[in-house]
């Protein structure tokens, strides 16, 4: 894209944030492009059963529903690029960003809504047997633990929803969370408590994940008790991290105000960055909400004060 023709607005991810923004900012006919990242549609392509977000009575899935999101974007004037931001330039107008194709593209004003990752336990046994038994992501990888006994780390809605949805497959599920009660909303609680198929060990944090050569895989994890440290074995087919997400903000460091944990920090009630013209929407600013519906709602905020700076610059 040309420095002396640069787009109104770029969205820079995909996900409910991005295709909102995309949606409200075509209707403003700003005429967004939106370049969406090594995992289009965000954390809701690898989430199957979604029951929460308004406007469904039955159970949709969550492919489907970000399917159709960037269908609403595309049908009102949204330009999608097959692209991955990897440097930013936010120090000068129009604003720069550089894609791993080689690709230069220039903004008058940048909405980011690079979303979350999966955080891991930091372990070198548990980095030494990813993708041969230990998962961040139970949709991904729950078919092939069909009759096994597998092992869900965490405490919260996504560790709840990760086991919950392995009953689908596995034989036994067991949680492990290194306090006494769960952070998982209560209907998800209930829902866990009263599966014979899950079993939870409170108060315990994983010490190694331990595993065969060959064939490489899994076999079982050492566990410690916090309360007392003692030490203990438990045979399993496969371990399912679920202990929350970090913000995608690596690129923007340098660059854009963050607080300690990487998230962009933006003004009260708003999407506004400290550098005028840039946005930030969904999981990438939300470190306490991180749902759908509420990353959808911040894509409408910024692609209205998109506008509304557009219109004043």
């Amino acid at each position: 894209m040309n420095v002396q023709n640069p787009s109104k607005v770029i969205i820079i991810g995909s996900g409910p944030a991005g295709y909102t923004a995309a949606i409200y900012a075509a209707r403003a006919m700003l005429e967004p492009v939106l370049i969406a990242g090594t995992q289009p549609g965000g954390q809701l392509t690898i989430t199957t059963d979604v029951e929460n977000f308004p406007g469904f009575s039955e159970v949709i899935q969550g492919p489907w529903l970000m399917e159709q999101m960037k269908e609403q974007a595309l049908k009102v004037g949204t330009k999608f690029i097959e692209d991955h931001i990897s440097k930013v330039n936010f120090q000068k107008k129009p604003f720069e960003i550089i894609g791993d194709s080689g690709e230069h593209y220039y903004a008058q004003s940048i909405i980011i809504t690079t979303g979350a990752q999966a955080r891991w336990l930091k372990l070198k046994s548990e980095e030494k047997f990813k993708g041969f038994g230990v998962s961040a992501c139970a949709t991904c990888d729950g078919f092939f633990y069909k009759n096994k006994d597998v092992v869900v780390v965490g405490g919260g809605n996504s560790a709840a929803e990760e086991a919950l949805f392995l009953t689908n497959f596995a034989k036994k599920i067991t949680l492990i969370h290194r306090k006494s009660e769960l952070k998982a909303e209560k209907l998800l609680q209930k829902k866990l408590f009263s599966n014979s198929k899950i079993n939870i060990i409170w108060d315990s944090v994983i010490e190694e994940v331990i595993g065969t050569e060959n064939p490489k895989g899994v076999t079982g994890i050492k566990i410690k008790n916090i309360k007392n440290n003692k030490i203990t074995d438990l045979e399993t087919h496969g371990m399912f991290v679920a202990i929350g997400h970090d913000p995608a903000t690596e690129i923007f460091k340098g660059q854009i105000n963050m607080d300690k944990d990487g998230y962009i920090i933006t003004e009260p009630d708003s999407t506004k960055t400290n550098i005028s013209g840039i946005f930030a929407a969904g999981d990438v600013k939300d470190k306490i909400y991180r749902q759908a519906v509420t990353a959808a709602g911040m894509g409408c905020m910024a692609a209205l004060e998109a506008e509304k700076y557009l219109s004043n610059h």
